[in-house]
């Protein structure tokens, strides 16, 4: 087996056919395009690059058949807030075959020992993690923009090479076609009619006013993370931007209190829908094929990519205001049936009990994992978002 670094328009073209060999008879999976991958790699595109690096590989066997492909990659600004020194691993595909997924992971590994690196989490993102984030051990069915979908083989590849439990994180879908819980609408209710709140949807026209608030609110909201890193405004706008061919206004919400911003929703409509019949490619002809899809209303899922709640607000009713003008939005658009509620991981158990609030069910599991470097460290886990962020902040006022 050879494995051969990604440095040259011929093995980044190998790296992008990779998954396509290794998808070719699968029925679920949805190629990204190929153009939104390599900008993760972009230092002119990619703001990681700043505060961090990356690596990257292709692995062909002893006919020069590719066989595998992997990505390593260093956040500084995160991966020295950890007990050991953290890199991350992903863009994993490789066959089912242990000795080529261990020469993949053996090679990040060195890569990252090289940089002072005394663990790496994996399949992660160069990125935030909001996509391309966490290995799909349960629920393989049609993965949302930006969710990881891979085979289930995979899950005994990286348990076999030492990779241990980090955290996981729970997609659960919402049939949008039911109604509510009564005792939902009745907390909106209240909440709407508390002159002291406004409920606004996101505009392009305002959008740095709307990523400046997003900004404030999530810095405070995720504070109480574990190696919580502040958001980044540029690349919120630069996602924006890209998105604005499906991205609809009317699906970001933001609450404030007296023109406070305290509360957030982000939604997308989930474009893979229409990707999954373009193949990675956005050449003209697919182009016109995008806008023909999207004029036939195939996007009939939404995907709720985040949200947040700064913690002295929390408890006061603010995600049911959210949820009811959501659902007068998706009243205007019938052809709307279901939303992806993800990802939400097992240090959020506030988030998850709003899941189960709304009537969402379980649709997805993925896993986090990590591998610590030396024999003798001890197996670690996720912390906990602690329950008690809201009254933390009052008494610190106090």
């Amino acid at each position: 087996m050879q494995i051969i670094q990604v440095n040259d328009r011929k093995t980044i073209r190998e790296f992008l056919k990779v998954a396509r060999i290794i998808y070719k008879d699968n029925p679920v999976w949805v190629c990204p395009l190929d153009r939104e991958t390599e900008s993760i790699f972009n230092p002119k595109e990619n703001s990681f690059f700043t505060h961090g690096e990356a690596a990257r590989w292709v692995l062909k066997d002893e006919h020069g058949n590719l066989t595998g492909r992997v990505a390593a990659f260093i956040n500084k600004n995160k991966a020295f807030t950890f007990q050991q020194p953290t890199g991350g691993m992903g863009f994993f595909e490789c066959i089912d075959n242990r000795e080529a997924s261990f020469l993949l992971f053996d090679t990040c590994r060195d890569w990252l020992k090289a940089r002072d690196m005394q663990a790496m989490d994996g399949p992660i993102n160069f990125g935030e993690n909001d996509v391309n984030w966490g290995l799909l051990v349960d629920g393989f069915i049609h993965p949302g923009l930006g969710m990881n979908y891979n085979p289930p083989y995979y899950r005994n590849l990286f348990e076999s090479y030492g990779f241990k439990f980090y955290f996981e994180q729970v997609s659960n879908h919402l049939d949008i076609t039911k109604p509510f819980p009564e005792r939902f609408w009745k907390i909106a209710d209240w909440v709407r009619n508390k002159p002291e709140y406004q409920f606004r949807h996101f505009t392009y026209k305002d959008a740095p006013k709307f990523i400046h608030d997003l900004k404030d609110i999530y810095d405070t909201a995720w504070a109480f993370h574990e190696n919580f890193t502040p958001m980044e405004e540029k690349l919120l706008l630069k996602t924006l931007e890209k998105s604005r061919s499906f991205l609809e206004e009317e699906m970001i919400w933001f609450v404030y209190h007296q023109e406070d911003p305290v509360a957030f929703l982000i939604m997308f409509p989930d474009v893979n829908q229409i990707l999954k019949h373009l193949n990675g490619k956005l050449h003209l002809w697919n182009q016109l094929k995008f806008l023909y899809l999207k004029s036939r209303k195939t996007m009939t899922r939404a995907r709720i990519v985040i949200m947040g709640v700064k913690p002295q607000y929390q408890r006061n009713g603010l995600e049911s205001g959210i949820f009811w003008h959501l659902q007068e939005i998706m009243k205007k658009r019938p052809h709307f049936t279901e939303l992806e509620l993800s990802w939400v991981g097992d240090f959020n158990p506030k988030m998850r009990a709003l899941h189960e609030s709304v009537g969402a069910v379980f649709a997805k599991r993925h896993i986090t994992y990590r591998k610590l470097f030396a024999d003798h460290a001890l197996e670690q886990r996720s912390a906990i978002i602690p329950v008690d962020t809201r009254e933390k902040v009052v008494r610190k006022r106090e």
